[in-house]
């Protein structure tokens, strides 16, 4: 079977489950109701990535997908827009956006290619007549660290950005000087605003670095996770019964083993 019967006989089994005598579940389902549960299949998706469990991503990816055809249906079915204008627009807006892959634009470095792409839709939303700002396109409901760094991408792509990696470190104990002195003084609103301001600097630091804030947090919770479970494992009586000399010699070993 070509690919292109597989995805049909896809979209056929989701209109199946929405037609009249399809599912009762699916029928009743909105445009609502399935956003929690796109969600949940994107962070089992990235879930399946960090294990480098290539089975699990192989069913995950094809759930998202599910999720994908379903919004478009609903969508279809109410003569918002069809299948058809999803894979059209994204196919245009690729070949729009890759000018010196399907044009004649040159380009010498990703930087400059990813410099073109946002000039190149900048200037979409403004034939649009829509209000233009190179910070468009960041949804609001992002994980803080990871809108944060995104962010910071589209203001670098415009030229706003640092020159070295030592002029970050030092805005990032600059933050965490001021913090101290909100913390010193006593003010919690100050407190609260400069531990934004110091969790902003280390996000902009890692986007420096080339790496992913979000993930380093995760590797670090998993980390965590890892090291206290050992000390639960290891103990040979109720944590409360522990006193925190001994829960930390169990977590020195753990780090050692």
């Amino acid at each position: 079977m070509r690919t292109e019967d597989r995805f049909m006989r896809l979209v056929r089994i989701l209109k199946r489950l929405r037609g009249k005598d399809g599912c009762p579940w699916d029928r009743k389902q909105t445009y609502t109701t399935l956003r929690p549960l796109m969600l949940e299949e994107l962070y089992e998706i990235f879930e399946a990535i960090d294990e480098s469990s290539f089975d699990k991503l192989k069913e995950e990816l094809g759930d998202l997908l599910m999720h994908i055809l379903f919004q478009a249906e609903l969508a279809e079915e109410e003569g918002k827009f069809t299948l058809d204008d999803v894979i059209d627009g994204i196919s245009d807006k690729l070949v729009r956006r890759h000018p010196h892959v399907f044009g004649d634009v040159e380009v010498s470095s990703t930087d400059e290619i990813l410099a073109n792409w946002a000039k190149i839709k900048m200037l979409e939303r403004a034939r649009e007549g829509s209000k233009v700002s190179a910070l468009d396109g960041v949804p609001k409901e992002l994980p803080a660290l990871l809108r944060a760094q995104r962010v910071q991408q589209k203001a670098s792509r415009v030229g706003f950005d640092w020159q070295k990696k030592e002029d970050v470190v030092d805005k990032v104990n600059e933050e965490l000087e001021e913090l101290k002195q909100a913390i010193r003084a006593g003010d919690k609103d100050g407190v609260e605003e400069e531990l934004g301001d110091l969790l902003f600097a280390i996000t902009n630091l890692a986007r420096f670095l080339d790496i992913s804030a979000e993930m380093a947090l995760l590797k670090s919770v998993k980390k965590f996770e890892e090291r206290f479970r050992y000390i639960e494992e290891k103990l040979d009586k109720p944590l409360s019964d522990a006193t925190l000399e001994e829960m930390d010699e169990l977590w020195n070993k753990s780090k050692e083993e």
